[in-house]
């Protein structure tokens, strides 16, 4: 029960001490967000890496600030229940005219449990639910920007309509070539609308910022034509006065281009996957972002959007929202998850929860020599890396209680055995103190047993350009059994066991010497020195070619991920300072490479045109 009156001064300035605290975590998050532009201008693609690297870690060391204060000015350990109460009260009251009170919220509950025994967290301490709307926020002041802009244009200024929404983002590099970008664009959407007639209501949106992320930068909107509505997002990427678009090296002297235009939700899916990094946006209004996303993507969880524009705090408390609330709506059980079980991580699920829960183990058998410490280590690097696709987000979490009477017996004996240090039975509740929950995806080692003919020549291919994906992001998978990999809805392949994971910068990649006698060759043991860090490509055969099938497909398409070469030279041009493109749609959306296409289909009338 919420205090009658509000008559403990404390609790007011506690309230104010944590708007404080979260304000100056959103000024600085901002501000690095509304720089990537600047970075992108620059082409400092290392530096925009860094920056992604190290906004991940602003939301911790703002919480721990606001727990330092409280602690060193409030004595907040001492308070009792009623002063906590009020103080949410208080808080609420603060957040009325604010412009994020989502993530405001999230930033209290972060602080009071570092405070708090998680036995308080039953009652009226923490924001449980929101208590601040989120509808209809909007920046008031005079110089501000909207979160969309709207465009009315007719048929017959669709292009210079799209070279004005381009020309409006003010980009501080000039385009190659701004009118043939936009009618590639208005191409590219007639062919989209099909037989197009424009309706009473037609119109284009656009949001106000630019996404970054790693070398591109994203225009995002949708095309509304009466009662039809297309998602839009157009990829904007440098390009240097010889090369292809993407290669544009630091220190100027490259020219932008919009490298495609892609439309409808699966196309806007794949760009905020859940398998690339976050990106960066100057937002004012976060929730009028993620409600404008959530009309192009309808299918993907607001939880996943949060994430997917830096704010993965916010993500992960949406996600134990919506995870408490299907616990309340479902009655299946919790079970070991199918597949083969790992080393060093304990894996169980819910059927009907696409999601599966991942512990680390208390011991591992000898040939795996690692700590919790250690692969603790290798989810953050994959926190922070850029994920290129291929490597899914994970969301960590401390003290999670779920309902005993929901657990198979079978599970929660496996993790008595192997993750008892991490459990605590507390009456009707089984508390994990600390685990990883990450999308489900079909194991690749299941999915080509079931699979056609077809399918396993895709998923062989898939997995060889995952793999090249990751080298090109500078990530060694370390163990690249298939059963380490999943497949997603969208046929994609993706990595998702981390323990073993380095670097690529860090290993030595080599060929296996030549045996000196008849002997050493027959020998099961290996007869030459491997020191940290050696890799052997050639090795990898035995491991993942066992099915004939398979190995036909990966021979024809990826025989140069067997090749010691192969890798040691992108480690090279890796240590030289080159960062790859890795593009999050289809190279045949590409403009250039259309107009290549039609150049070597029929050169003559390619030129003419």
């Amino acid at each position: 029960m919420f205090p009658q009156r509000l008559t403990d001064r404390r609790a007011y300035d506690i309230a104010v001490a944590l708007r404080d605290g979260f304000n100056r975590h959103y000024r600085l998050f901002r501000e690095t967000s509304a720089a990537a532009k600047q970075r992108f201008e620059r082409a400092d693609w290392h530096g925009q890496q860094r920056a992604q690297r190290e906004r991940i870690e602003f939301y911790d060391m703002r919480v721990n600030e606001a727990v330092e204060r409280l602690r060193n000015e409030f004595a907040v350990e001492q308070l009792g229940m009623d002063t906590w109460q009020q103080a949410k009260l208080h808080y609420i009251g603060l957040l009325i005219d604010h412009h994020q009170p989502e993530l405001a919220e999230t930033f209290f509950n972060s602080v009071t449990v570092k405070l708090l025994h998680r036995s308080y967290f039953r009652n009226d301490f923490i924001f449980v639910r929101p208590a601040v709307s989120t509808e209809y926020i909007e920046n008031d002041e005079p110089a501000s920007k909207p979160t969309y802009r709207a465009y009315y244009p007719t048929r017959e200024n669709l292009r210079e309509t799209w070279r004005r929404i381009i020309d409006n983002f003010q980009l501080e590099v000039e385009f190659e070539d701004l009118d043939r970008d936009a009618d590639n664009v208005t191409q590219a959407m007639l062919a989209e609308l099909g037989a197009f007639r424009a309706r009473t209501n037609f119109q284009i949106q656009v949001l106000s910022s630019l996404f970054y992320r790693n070398k591109g930068a994203y225009l995002v909107g949708k095309i509304i034509n009466g009662f039809v509505e297309i998602p839009v997002a157009l990829p904007i990427l440098h390009k240097s006065p010889e090369g292809d678009a993407g290669d544009a090296p630091p220190g100027g002297g490259s020219r932008l281009v919009v490298d495609a235009a892609l439309f409808g939700e699966d196309d806007l899916l794949m760009i905020f996957s859940y398998a690339r990094a976050y990106f960066m946006v100057d937002m004012e209004v976060p929730s009028g972002y993620v409600q404008f996303l959530r009309s192009l993507m309808p299918r993907k969880p607001r939880a996943e959007l949060y994430s997917a524009i830096g704010l993965q705090k916010q993500g992960k408390n949406l996600f134990y929202r919506d995870f408490l609330y299907h616990l309340r709506h479902s009655s299946d059980r919790f079970r070991i998850a199918p597949g083969i079980k790992g080393m060093v991580m304990l894996v169980f699920d819910l059927p009907s929860f696409p999601y599966v829960f991942k512990v680390i183990k208390d011991f591992y058998p000898p040939q795996k020599e690692t700590t919790r410490e250690q692969i603790m280590g290798k989810y953050l690097l994959v926190k922070q890396h850029d994920r290129v696709g291929r490597m899914a987000d994970t969301l960590e979490y401390s003290s999670v209680a779920f309902p005993r009477q929901r657990f198979e017996d079978e599970l929660v004996a496996e993790l008595k055995h192997f993750c008892g240090s991490l459990l605590e039975e507390d009456g009707d509740r089984l508390v994990i103190k600390h685990l990883y929950i990450e999308r489900r995806m079909i194991p690749l080692n299941i999915y080509l047993k079931e699979a056609s003919h077809e399918g396993v020549e895709h998923a062989v291919v898939e997995y060889g350009n995952a793999i090249k994906d990751l080298v090109a992001a500078n990530i060694f998978p370390g163990d690249m059994l298939w059963k380490n990999f999943g497949v997603t809805r969208h046929g994609k392949v993706v990595f998702y066991d981390y323990d073993e994971i380095e670097y690529l910068t860090d290993c030595n990649f080599r060929r296996v010497p030549a045996a000196h006698n008849d002997e050493e060759e027959m020998s099961g043991e290996v007869w030459y020195a491997v020191r940290k860090g050696d890799v052997f490509p050639e090795t990898f055969g035995p491991f993942l070619l066992g099915n004939e099938e398979v190995r036909e497909v990966f021979m024809a398409h990826h025989a140069d991920l067997l090749d010691a070469d192969f890798w040691q030279g992108h480690k090279e041009r890796i240590l030289a300072g080159h960062v790859h493109d890795v593009f999050p749609y289809e190279a045949t959306k590409r403009f250039s490479l259309r107009v290549r296409a039609v150049a070597a289909c029929a050169p003559e009338e390619a030129v003419a045109k």
